[in-house]
């Protein structure tokens, strides 16, 4: 189904934004509901199911946090989640410097906490039952841990040099924290500890020379402005501004060296890509100028670019349930990415007499029986 994603001419998301897009969330808990964060503070919730159960629908907007709310974030909102476990709860952070955490039924915010820099990133465990931290990465190198139960914002880690851009919970370990930074680096902490940090990703594995005048590891050769784990945790991939995209195995910290060739990455703030869930092999769904870039993440191919926006790619969401995405983009519109459906093959074919062409390069058998290849 990934493989035959489409724009759907069938689907439409209502227009709601007048500017930018920067980010995108589904509910985990029914895939129904979605958020969208727009450049000029604009929160508005999607309802993704079809009523009509016509071919054709829109999504309809349930409702915004539009310019005349009285708490309206001030400048643009860069992350949007959903509370992991319900849908009575979502969060938002922004350009201004705050993340406000809604009451789903009143919109309004139950709390806000305040920093003293532009926030870029933010993430609740999808898994977290002991503890309720939300990560937030902002212009200060120190990783901020906002803790909902108390409300405060006491916990800082250290260790970066520059803005923290991304931030990612483990969806395997509650108390893992995966960060991103402009200082190229990408650090794994676990958050029980004193000093925090697991371990710096080096994108040499530890092979470069002792001599070498970087004596520090970096992850990217620019700044790390995306992280995404694979759904059952044990991968992370992170994309830098040196064009790259790099996968780790992310108990030993070790980089795969998977080849996905130059991922062209000129943003300036922290990008929003998607892994599939449930998927074999698995996607990964990256923003590339006006379109997105599909990959296979563990063997780095290229499979194909989703071309239909206008203009920059700022985010996009992956909807497991069905093998959905959506993607959000300077150009103010939401387009949804849906499987198209097949073509039923006669019972009375053989599979050996349909054309080859029809197998995605993906599934191809690169087996090979000879030793001295590979």
């Amino acid at each position: 189904r990934v493989l035959s994603l489409e724009l759907n001419k069938d689907r439409d998301v209502e227009r709601i934004h007048g500017s930018g897009i920067n980010t995108l969330d589904i509910e985990p808990v029914e895939g129904r509901y979605m958020l969208s964060g727009g450049s000029d503070g604009v929160i508005v919730l999607y309802d993704l199911e079809n009523y009509s159960r016509k071919p054709s629908y829109t999504c309809k907007a349930l409702f915004s946090v539009g310019r005349s709310h009285p708490d309206v974030h001030k400048f643009s909102v860069e992350t949007v989640q959903w509370y992991p476990h319900d849908t009575g709860m979502f969060t938002s952070s922004s350009f201004d410097k705050t993340l406000k955490i809604w009451d789903t039924n009143t919109l309004q915010p139950a709390d806000v906490f305040h920093f003293e820099g532009t926030v870029y990133s933010h993430h609740m465990s999808p898994v977290a039952t002991k503890h309720c931290l939300i990560a937030v990465g902002t212009k200060s190198p120190k990783v901020q841990l906002c803790d909902l139960k108390s409300g405060s914002s006491s916990h800082i880690l250290q260790g970066h040099r520059q803005e923290v851009l991304a931030v990612s919970w483990s969806p395997r370990h509650e108390y893992i924290l995966a960060t991103g930074s402009a200082d190229g680096r990408v650090k794994l902490w676990d958050v029980r500890r004193a000093s925090g940090c697991l371990s710096t990703l080096d994108q040499h594995n530890g092979e470069k020379s002792k001599a070498s005048s970087e004596a520090a590891n970096t992850a990217h050769n620019g700044r790390v402005n995306g992280l995404c784990y694979t759904g059952d945790g044990l991968h992370l991939l992170t994309i830098g501004t040196d064009d790259r995209m790099r996968l780790w195995n992310s108990s030993t910290g070790e980089n795969t060296l998977v080849n996905y060739g130059k991922v062209c990455n000129e943003s300036r703030k922290g990008l929003k890509f998607a892994i599939s869930c449930g998927c074999n092999p698995e996607f990964a769904f990256v923003p590339y100028g006006s379109t997105i870039a599909v990959y296979t993440v563990f063997t780095g191919e290229l499979i194909t670019m989703l071309r239909g926006h206008y203009s920059t790619v700022n985010c996009c969401v992956f909807q497991p349930h069905f093998q959905e995405l959506y993607s959000g983009s300077k150009d103010c519109n939401i387009l949804a990415w849906i499987p198209a459906p097949r073509e039923p093959v006669p019972d009375d074919t053989s599979e050996k007499s349909l054309p080859q062409q029809h197998l995605n390069p993906a599934y191809e058998d690169a087996w090979s029986s000879s030793d001295d290849e590979g």
